[in-house]
């Protein structure tokens, strides 16, 4: 499935929602926005791309009474259909675009993917092998199937895809020792003590998402490709990470178009299990919920030259953290070499730097530490919202009101009493 957010005008909802062929369905789920007063401005149908005993239905409705739109879209996931993904609603200049505020709202907008997915562009390396494509779709099913709270399904990874594995995993640890910060150096070895990293062995999303968990809370969610930016950083703020599942085509195992096992595997996830990693892409996640635009587009940029492609200071050597540049042979000693051009990390001038996506990048930025990239992020204008994350419920709270700002008083006092106990203890 292919979803894309379109300009509407004001007072516009447009989405998409999934319905079995079967005599009365449509029918039924166009009565539920007739009995809350809904105006629909436009309907068109076609065959899911999901399940061909299904067709799915895009409408525009007017949003005018936004309590009863809600009530009528969460009728039609509970009642009706299951399947449905709101793509747009326009908003007064003065309100704050949606964002989950519990960890299973991100089922809303994992499958609204950007590009490829189980379809290739004609550029792709696969775009002309009938058994990648056809096996790409296999990835893209487990994807789309796939909710939040299920364990994630096991995939049985042909030969020719370990190989293409093995060829990435041997050529990439050869580099690790001279060229990556030092906490990806020091949890690789635990990945392949507890998570089954090896040179024939492509390892299972559930398994890393596991150990993930018992480390800093972070979790893998399989994805079909590409989320938008705003999608993308939303899942961050649970410390939920969209993993691909598929790998590159064989014929170019040094190279991939897209994001695939390989990249989040050996680029990010070894670094998801240091607790100050974490933390700093978690902030960056927090800090895109309810954000303008024009703010999300600056925050996915520095995004980019941090989490993708960024450089750290470690004692007198720089070493690369960015995912980008541990999954790519090439880049990885490119990055490190007089070639480009190395300026500090600066989120004001980091976020408006113009980047390449198909080679090598010129400029690369440094952070004095993960802690100090972190404080850094935390920029922003008067207009973004003040969030927190709830590890016990798993959900975003707004820190809006008085209420709001005495639970975490509360719960601060609670942690500083701890905090004090154990000094006193240690002295």
């Amino acid at each position: 499935m292919y979803l894309e957010e379109q300009p509407t005008k004001a007072g516009v909802l447009s989405c998409i929602f999934s319905l079995k062929e079967e005599v009365g369905a449509l029918a039924k789920a166009l009565r539920l926005f007739e009995e809350k007063g809904i105006n629909l401005m436009h309907i068109e149908s076609r065959p899911s791309r999901m399940n061909k005993e299904e067709f799915e239905f895009f409408v525009s409705v007017d949003t005018t009474c936004s309590k009863a739109l809600d009530e009528v879209i969460n009728g039609l996931r509970t009642q009706i259909s299951g399947h449905v993904h709101e793509l747009s609603r326009s908003k007064k200049s003065d309100t704050v675009p949606w964002f989950p505020k519990q960890i299973q709202e991100l089922d809303r907008f994992a499958n609204q993917i950007l590009s490829y997915g189980s379809e290739l562009d004609s550029d792709h390396p696969g775009f002309i092998d009938p058994v990648y494509r056809a096996r790409r779709k296999e990835f893209a099913d487990i994807a789309y199937n796939y909710k939040h709270g299920e364990p994630i399904p096991r995939v049985e990874y042909t030969e020719d895809e370990k190989k293409t594995w093995g060829v990435v995993f041997r050529e990439l640890k050869t580099l690790y020792p001279k060229y990556a910060c030092r906490e990806h150096n020091r949890v690789f070895p635990l990945l392949e003590k507890y998570c089954g990293y090896r040179q024939d062995n492509i390892p299972q999303l559930e398994d890393i998402s596991r150990y993930l968990r018992s480390c800093t809370g972070f979790r893998l969610r399989p994805v079909a490709g590409l989320l938008s930016s705003r999608d993308f950083l939303a899942g961050l703020a649970f410390r939920v990470f969209h993993s691909t599942q598929y790998i590159r085509h064989g014929s170019q195992p040094m190279y991939t178009p897209e994001p695939d096992i390989c990249h989040e595997l050996l680029g990010h996830v070894p670094l998801f299990a240091d607790p100050g990693f974490a933390q700093f892409s978690q902030e960056i996640g927090l800090a895109s919920l309810g954000a303008p635009d024009n703010f999300i587009e600056k925050l996915a940029t520095v995004y980019w030259f941090t989490v993708e492609f960024g450089l750290c200071k470690q004692g007198s050597e720089v070493r690369a953290y960015g995912a980008g540049l541990l999954s790519s042979f090439g880049e990885l000693q490119y990055c490190l070499s007089d070639k480009p051009k190395i300026l500090p990390f600066d989120p004001e001038k980091t976020s408006v730097q113009k980047y390449p996506i198909t080679e090598f990048q010129p400029i690369y930025f440094v952070a004095e530490s993960f802690e100090d990239a972190k404080e850094k992020v935390r920029y922003g204008g008067d207009d973004l919202l003040t969030v927190r994350y709830n590890a016990y419920t798993q959900s975003i709270e707004v820190l809006d009101s008085t209420q709001q700002l005495r639970n975490l008083a509360s719960w601060i006092s609670s942690d500083m009493g701890i905090l004090c106990n154990a000094l006193q203890k240690m002295d």
